[in-house]
Formats: C-alpha cells, sequence, structure tokens
C-alpha cells in the first residue's frame, strides 16, 4: 500500500510539473499571434479557465475565474481584439505534432500516423449565431437547431492524439444574405464550402505546417466527396475513407457494381472473409470479419468491415500510393484508427467547453474553438510523454478463469486527470470581495435582462392584440 501511495504521488508530480511547463511553452509560441500583450495575457487566462474545474464555461464564468470585474475583456477576445487566428490554430497545430512525435520517439517507434477527418456540432437556440440552422447533429443524434464544425485530429498510434484543424461550416443562404452575413460577423470574402471542400482547407493547412500522414481517414461525408479524394491523390496522400453502399465501383473489365452489390456478388466464399482486430479499445481488441476487393485502379481498393455479431457492414474506399507499402493488414490498421478523434470530441466538449461557447460571432466561435484546441494539446502531450511513467498496471488476464492480481495497479494519466492537475495547481480561492462582486453584478445584469424581456413581451403581446 505504501508503494502504491509513493507511485501515485510520482505520478502526480510528474505530470503536473510537465503539464504547466506545456502550457507555459505553448502560451509563450502563441505571443507573436497577439497585437498587443493585453490580450494576449487574457488568452492565458482563458486556457487556465478551460483547464480549470468550472461547471460551465462562458463569458461570465472566465471572467470570474480570471478575476476580471466584468466578461468585457473575455468578449473583447473573443469578439473584437486584434490577433491572428489562423496563425494560432497553426501554432496549436505544430505544437501539438511535435509533442505527439517526442512521445512516440520515447515509446513506439514506427507507428502509423492517421489524419482523422469528422465533424462534431453544438445545438444553439435562435437565428443569430453563425452558422446556425435546424440540421442532423451527432451530439443530439436528431436533427436540432446548431452549428457544425470541421475537424482534423492527428493520430499517432500508441503514442496519443489531438485536434490540430477546424473550419465552421456556414450554410449557403448565410453568406447569400448581406444582412444576416454582415449581423453574424462573416468575412466579406467568405464562400460557400461543403464538409468535404472544408476538409481539403484543413489538410491543406496541414501539409504547409509540413505535417505528413500515412492515411487520412473520414466518414461517408468525406468519402462521397469526389474533389477531396482527388487532393489527396494528387497530394499523395493514401486514404481510407468510409463510403455508402451505393458507391459505384469500377472492376476490371469495365464492370461496376455498388458496395452492396460487389459484397454480394464476389464475397460469397466465407473463406475471402477474415477476423482481424481493427485496434485495442479500453475494454480489449475489437474484432471483426474483414474482406477487401480489388478494382480496376491496381492502388485502389475496396475494404468491408462486417459485424461479428450484428452482420452489418461498413464499407472503405482506399487508396495507396505508388512506392507505399499496400497490405490488407495495414489498411484494416489505417481504418481502426479514425476512432480518436471522437474521444478528442468527448475531451474537448466534456473537459474542456468545446460545446459550451456563447459567442454569436464567426470569428469568436473560432477563436474558441482555437484556445479550445490549445487546452487539449497541453493535455494531450502532457499524458502521451508520461503514459509509459504512469502505467502501472498488472500483465493483462491470458485465460478467462484466471484470478485477479492482488495488486490491479493503476492506468496510465489520462487527460482528465492531466487537467484535474492543472485545475489543482493554477486555480486559486476567490477572494471574498470578488466574489461579493460578482454576485452584485451577476444579479443586476439578470434583472436588466428581465426588464427588456418583459418589454419586449408587452410589444408582442399589443401586437397579438391589434390582430385579434
Amino acid at each position: 500500500m505504501t508503494s502504491t501511495k509513493s507511485e501515485a504521488a510520482a505520478a502526480v508530480r510528474i505530470g503536473a510539473g510537465l503539464a504547466l511547463r506545456k502550457q507555459d511553452e505553448l502560451l509563450g509560441l502563441l505571443r507573436p499571434c497577439f497585437a498587443r500583450t493585453e490580450p494576449w495575457l487574457q488568452a492565458g487566462k482563458y486556457v487556465s479557465a478551460l483547464v480549470s474545474e468550472l461547471p460551465r464555461v462562458n463569458g461570465w464564468s472566465i471572467a470570474r475565474h480570471g478575476r476580471d470585474r466584468t466578461p468585457d475583456r473575455t468578449q473583447r477576445l473573443l469578439n473584437h481584439a486584434s490577433w491572428d487566428t489562423s496563425a494560432a490554430m497553426s501554432v496549436v497545430r505544430r505544437f501539438a505534432v511535435k509533442g505527439l512525435q517526442e512521445a512516440a520517439r520515447r515509446g513506439q517507434r514506427g507507428a502509423m500516423v492517421i489524419g482523422a477527418i469528422d465533424e462534431t456540432g453544438q445545438e444553439k437556440a435562435g437565428e443569430a449565431t453563425a452558422g446556425v440552422k435546424r440540421q442532423y447533429l451527432g451530439c443530439a443524434g436528431r436533427v436540432a437547431n446548431g452549428i457544425n464544425t470541421v475537424h482534423l485530429s492527428y493520430v499517432r498510434d500508441k503514442a496519443g492524439h489531438a485536434l490540430i484543424g477546424a473550419r465552421q461550416w456556414i450554410p449557403r443562404e448565410h453568406i447569400a444574405d448581406p444582412v444576416k452575413s454582415l449581423l453574424m460577423g462573416l468575412p466579406l470574402d467568405l464562400a460557400f464550402r461543403t464538409k468535404g471542400q472544408l476538409a481539403t482547407e484543413i489538410c491543406a493547412a496541414a501539409y504547409a505546417d509540413g505535417i505528413r500522414f500515412d492515411f487520412a481517414c473520414g466518414d461517408e461525408v468525406y468519402g462521397s466527396c469526389t474533389q477531396l479524394r482527388e487532393f489527396f491523390e494528387t497530394r499523395g496522400q493514401g486514404y481510407v475513407l468510409r463510403v455508402p453502399s451505393n458507391f459505384t465501383l469500377a472492376l476490371a473489365a469495365g464492370t461496376k457494381l455498388t458496395c452492396a452489390e460487389a459484397v454480394t456478388a464476389l464475397l460469397k466464399d466465407k473463406r475471402r472473409w477474415e477476423v482481424r482486430s481493427a485496434g485495442s479499445g479500453s475494454k480489449g481488441q475489437r474484432w471483426y470479419a474483414w474482406a477487401w476487393i480489388a478494382t480496376a485502379s491496381p492502388r485502389h481498393h475496396l475494404l468491408i468491415r462486417r459485424h461479428l455479431k450484428t452482420g452489418d457492414l461498413a464499407f472503405h474506399y482506399c487508396w495507396v500510393p505508388e512506392g507505399q507499402i499496400l497490405t490488407k493488414a495495414r489498411l484494416i490498421r489505417a481504418a481502426g484508427l479514425r476512432w480518436p478523434v471522437e474521444e478528442d470530441f468527448a475531451f474537448s466538449k466534456d473537459c474542456f467547453g468545446l460545446d459550451q461557447c456563447q459567442a454569436r460571432l464567426y470569428t469568436a466561435i473560432a477563436r474558441h474553438v482555437v484556445l479550445v484546441m490549445a487546452a487539449l494539446a497541453v493535455c494531450a502531450i502532457t499524458a502521451a510523454l508520461v503514459k509509459d511513467r504512469t502505467d502501472t498496471q498488472a500483465p493483462p488476464p491470458v485465460r478467462p478463469d484466471q484470478p485477479p492480481p492482488p495488486e490491479p495497479g493503476m492506468i496510465p494519466l489520462t487527460i482528465p486527470e492531466i487537467k484535474r492537475l492543472l485545475a489543482a495547481l493554477t486555480t486559486r480561492p476567490l477572494p471574498r470581495w470578488l466574489v461579493i462582486h460578482w454576485n452584485a453584478w451577476t444579479r443586476r445584469h439578470q434583472a436588466r435582462s428581465r426588464w427588456f424581456h418583459k418589454r419586449a413581451r408587452l410589444a408582442r403581446d399589443a401586437e397579438i392584440t391589434l390582430v385579434s
């Protein structure tokens, strides 16, 4: 027991000290992105608030945590301050990739690198937020009013992963409406982009920073985008992209079949299927049956995944450039490494408030996303670097009837645990006068808002009376 406590204390010291150094390092790298010192310092307060234990992340709570008297500085940072959001995202991107590469050199060498593309949403009320529209939101699991943002995640196998790029999707009708465009703060030169085109721009920015992937992965939205696939092939970027069952394949001798038809026609023999793991998850290996089908192009293949219990099929359209290894095992491994982007979304929302932003303007939303990415990068790099030193788990079982070990050990420090350590070290109790000040400020602001809401309700009631 004593040794376990000492190991836990050592892990805390290692993780906490490294996380603080990484946070200071990243904030220092971000300094040239800001025209003035004050907004840069405010951005540091913002990131510190994101890694704190605030139950809700919004302008008020961030300002209170940073010991500001009002939310004005926080709102100015997001809405009006002069700083280069694109340059800041590039800094965070290079910082995250460099840190994960360092962790990989300490641990697993030659591991696969994946660029995982996906989008995530945030429910929003009303019609004033940039990009808000009734649309399908994966976070809600239904059609709802909200916004969607396309992200790129850098996944280094057996080391770690973090978000390194983002572009918000804006509906065509918002860009075409000059009044709505002005109210939402959309840039004058903003053109409509599909999610596939946004993914192309994000990946192009990553390539401009010298970042390379073994494979790019994405779901059906991106696999169905011909422009994105052509972009990858022009760049010599291998990809493993999900496609729908009605996606058409060009097979040998000019035959064209959909994915579903190809499975029915060519994979009747059970020996064509092979059970392999898509990689280890939190509860063990993820086993599926896999098969692949050659196409008219020697570098294009269709990889099919079948669920062992339900029999559900998933289709992956794959391209491997000349000079790179082309094996089914390698494509399966790449397909299995797309899931960390979902984990990045979960961490960003649950730990750092990605979906709690109350900003309305286009630039403000983008800046919130960049600062969340910065907080995630600090914790993700720290977790990757201390993984081996803080992993004291007992050896895994080798028999179903094997008795449990007397001492299970501890799992390595995770991103949420790193965040809690940072919060414990950086959060100081608010002085009593500031607590009293914010209590009064909040109640006064709410009273003012309530008065204006009641006045608006009176005007609406008067219109109803006239109509009736």
